[in-house]
């Protein structure tokens, strides 16, 4: 077998086109010779350090074509996605509303050896919480709470909370915003593939075949376990 291609994906809980490509990359990593590294990365330093200071959300016309695309695309990907009350005021009026979500992901990352389980799970939680269940990701309770629904113990979650304000943890996920602008972020989820030696790098959760094709897998559609199982 020839060696794992790495995929990053870099991605923020607050995006919920991130949640549809997570969701499809985690899928895959087990169907695709790759080797896939979670990036939790905050969006805002990503859309403040590339200047794109317009998110679609800002244009009227685009936000109405955004909720009905995200409601076609939770179908189609068979994601639990739903818009909260207030979509405007979750993803572009509380611009450091992820922040503390994605240093606790970052922490969890920290702490965990040996694979990114926790860190798969605490922030599908999240998104949930956000993109399912309507609910807060700022407060400490509610990052505990996810955190235990990801499977975490008490004492996992004790010590994530320990440190995920420390200088060491705002540094971490700072590095990984600043990889992605590196690599010419403008916006999540963004995927770069490393493909002989050089970063190819894919914007939405709308260019998985294309990636496919890139890396030289077969794109089996977003649920490829039952793409495999009509084979």
């Amino acid at each position: 077998m020839t060696s794992k291609k790495v995929i990053e994906l870099f991605y923020d809980v607050v995006s919920p086109y991130s949640w549809l490509g997570f969701e499809v990359m985690c899928r895959y990593r087990n169907v695709w010779n790759i080797e896939l590294k979670l990036r939790p990365a905050f969006l805002g330093g990503i859309m403040q350090g590339s200047g794109n200071q317009s998110p679609p959300g800002l244009v009227p016309n685009k936000f109405l074509y955004m909720t009905q695309d995200l409601a076609r695309l939770a179908k189609y990907f068979n994601v639990p996605l739903q818009s909260p009350s207030d979509p405007a005021e979750v993803m572009f009026k509380k611009g450091t509303s992820s922040l503390s979500a994605m240093r606790f992901v970052a922490a969890v990352q920290e702490r965990q050896k040996g694979g990114d389980e926790q860190v798969e799970r605490v922030s599908r939680e999240l998104w949930r919480r956000i993109w399912s269940e309507d609910k807060d990701i700022t407060e400490p309770a509610s990052l505990s709470e996810a955190a235990l629904k990801a499977g975490l113990s008490d004492s996992e979650i004790k010590e994530v909370l320990n440190i995920y304000t420390s200088q060491e943890i705002k540094d971490k996920l700072k590095s990984s915003s600043e990889d992605a602008l590196d690599y010419g972020a403008f916006g999540f989820p963004m995927i770069v593939c490393h493909v002989n030696g050089k970063p190819e790098m894919f914007f939405g959760s709308d260019r998985f075949e294309l990636m496919a094709n890139c890396i030289g897998e077969k794109w089996l559609g977003p649920q490829p376990d039952k793409s495999a199982a009509k084979l």
